[in-house]
């Protein structure tokens, strides 16, 4: 006997599906084939030139674009804090209240939903008393503002996190691992992040995304990094700023797929 299977709901068809994907790359790729197409142009005559490009890359325009490449190393050493203190500071917390203080979740997850419910001029309207005891303790320099960046992608990485805690579970593997006599640090190291890796992954790439892309909060403190540069750089070159722009999504298109890579890759199974 043979039983047929009983789908509930509606489910999009192949046509429906591949419609959708199209349209959904055209909304994406049309601004990016459009950003492209405006860096080859040779100003107002109609031609085509490789010579932004080229420009950018050239000796003697060095001290025309140091702005630029200047804000790109601050931006990565933002991402690179900013990262780091999302490992070390708020994973190590979601663990220990999954384990230890589970009444505490809910408590947590408000805290780290607030920053999204309040508009970035207001959080810094509030972060500019506190970076003033900043500058002094730590100095001006552009790291610091790493600190304000952690608050800011708090929602986003506490999500992605929290998405593969609640698809694993924590407790039997932690008591299991400690039955068999390991220290907290190799259940840590050995069986918990391993299981969480989609989720850290998931997390850094959408800080290093917000970093790059974020422009008011570095603004509105003077402090440089990639948008504050590209808007300025913009007014008297605007090829170098829609060149570095494009480079920037590139850059978070490779980490996209590279992530995505190591995520779904799992280590090999020996078998006896």
């Amino acid at each position: 006997m043979t039983s047929n299977a009983v789908r509930i709901g509606a489910e999009p068809g192949i046509l429906a599906r591949r419609t959708i994907l199209t349209v959904v790359g055209l909304v994406f790729a049309i601004p990016i084939i459009s950003m492209m197409e405006f860096t080859f142009r040779d100003g107002l005559g109609g031609g085509y030139t490789f010579d932004h490009w080229a420009a950018l890359f050239d000796p003697e325009q060095n001290r025309k674009y140091r702005q630029l490449f200047q804000a790109v190393q601050n931006s990565s050493v933002l991402a690179v804090v900013t990262v780091t203190i999302i490992l070390f500071v708020l994973l190590p917390t979601m663990i220990l209240v999954q384990l230890q203080f589970p009444r505490l979740r809910r408590v947590l997850e408000f805290i780290c939903i607030i920053p999204i419910t309040v508009p970035a001029i207001v959080l810094v309207v509030g972060l500019a008393p506190v970076y003033s005891i900043v500058v002094r303790v730590f100095g001006s320099s552009v790291w610091t503002l790493a600190f304000a960046y952690g608050i800011t992608v708090l929602p986003y990485a506490y999500r992605a996190i929290q998405a593969s805690i609640s698809s694993v579970d924590m407790i039997t593997l932690s008591e299991a691992a400690r039955s068999l006599g390991a220290g907290w640090l190799n259940v840590l190291w050995r069986v918990l992040l391993p299981n969480l890796r989609r989720g850290i992954l998931a997390a850094s790439l959408i800080s290093v995304a917000v970093v790059l892309g974020e422009y008011t909060i570095a603004s509105l403190l003077n402090r440089q990094n990639l948008q504050t540069a590209l808007v300025q750089v913009s007014k008297s070159d605007p090829y170098a700023a829609v060149i570095f722009a494009l480079l920037a999504l590139a850059f978070v298109f490779i980490l996209l797929l590279l992530i995505g890579r190591v995520g779904s890759t799992r280590p090999g199974r020996k078998t006896t």
